[in-house]
């Protein structure tokens, strides 16, 4: 694990931690390369908004106009329904076709087209806007407009208008299992030491095996695409959401809708919420602007405050367990606790004795 925690005022806290047994691999190190999951998502809903503020795209876009015939319903889905997951479009993931990629067994690469056609062959879950659910396929469907609008791969957009601008010396979006630089060597359990609730068929991924677990670090995350392939680092994660929330990657009138949120529970309009690519959520020390990601052996979170001058992220080499929460009940536990201790630290508030025992921060 690798936790960073800088609360405005000084030098940030850096902690690492590591098995024994892991350090045969790679010493972990807190500036390490990181698989980010679906913290990707900010990354993307930043690049659509640069466009918006360049008169290039508008939020207000039917889906239709970029993606003709790609999408059911198309005329009917905007720009913001897919960045807000209020679109109804099902996740791919959910998909039997991805499930060999999402294992490591077939190294394949996949493209955003291709992504989202495998979400798109499924029903809706509801009519476009009439309610919410998080879908990679939203996604999927905004990495092929940013890539029709632009006529330019999503590597190079995250390359030249968010990683060089910023200095970002670690993060890139992965096409191939291929990292720039060290990086931490994500581990899931093997077969034989997978716990009994996790599913059949979510139980053997492909990679490397010792001492019970699979270093799957070279498993090909193409299948990510737009929603989560990219790689980072906690330093440069803190130097990104730094500039996005000060205003020096988005026009004011841009980061505003950004952060116009929806309730993701109907009955908590209080609740946590979901706005263009980033969430806000009530915590015991105070709301964040967050998001987390997942993919095997990787999972990832990150919070700021509403100026980008606290952050906090929490690196996890390991991501089964959030999976199947109640098959890792004890790992899951003490995950959510150093979730909102590190939430709490960049407050700089003690941590209520509640959630140090392990409960959900939101």
């Amino acid at each position: 694990m690798i936790v960073r925690v800088d609360d405005g005022r000084g030098r940030p806290v850096e902690v690492v931690e590591q098995a024994r047994w892991a350090r045969k691999g790679h010493r972990l190190k807190a500036g390490d390369e990181f698989r980010m999951g679906s913290n990707t998502k900010t990354m993307m809903a930043t690049l659509v908004l640069q466009l918006v503020a360049q008169d290039r795209l508008a939020l207000t876009d039917p889906v239709e106009k970029w993606l003709p015939g790609r999408v059911p319903d198309g005329r009917a889905i905007t720009l913001r329904m897919l960045l807000n997951h209020t679109s109804g479009l099902r996740d791919y993931t959910e998909d039997p076709a991805i499930l060999p990629s999402i294992m490591g067994q077939d190294q394949r690469g996949w493209t955003s087209r291709e992504l989202l056609a495998l979400g798109v062959r499924h029903d809706p879950l509801f009519p476009p806007g009439s309610s919410w659910a998080y879908s990679n396929t939203n996604y999927a469907a905004i990495g092929a407009v940013l890539e029709e609008a632009t006529g330019r791969s999503l590597a190079e957009l995250v390359r030249d208008r968010i990683a060089r601008p910023l200095g970002l010396r670690h993060t890139y979006y992965a096409t191939d299992a291929a990292w720039h630089g060290p990086h931490a060597r994500g581990q899931e359990p093997d077969a034989a030491h997978m716990p009994p609730g996790v599913p059949t068929e979510y139980r053997d991924f492909a990679g490397a095996h010792r001492d019970g677990q699979v270093d799957v670090s070279d498993n090909n995350p193409s299948w990510g695409g737009a929603a989560g392939a990219v790689v980072s680092s906690a330093g440069d994660w803190h130097t990104f959401f730094t500039a996005l929330m000060s205003g020096r990657l988005l026009p004011a009138a841009q980061l505003a809708q950004m952060r116009t949120a929806v309730p993701v529970f109907p009955d908590q309009p209080d609740g946590p919420g979901y706005g263009l690519g980033i969430a806000t959520v009530p915590t015991p020390c105070g709301r964040v602007w967050s998001h987390d990601g997942g993919i095997p052996g990787y999972f990832s979170f990150h919070a700021t405050d509403s100026t980008g001058s606290r952050t906090a992220a929490m690196l996890v080499s390991t991501e089964a367990f959030a999976e199947h929460p109640e098959a890792f009940a004890r790992l899951d536990k003490a995950t959510k606790a150093v979730q909102t201790a590190v939430i709490c630290a960049m407050f700089d508030k003690p941590v209520p004795s509640a959630a140090a025992a392990g409960r959900p921060v939101a």
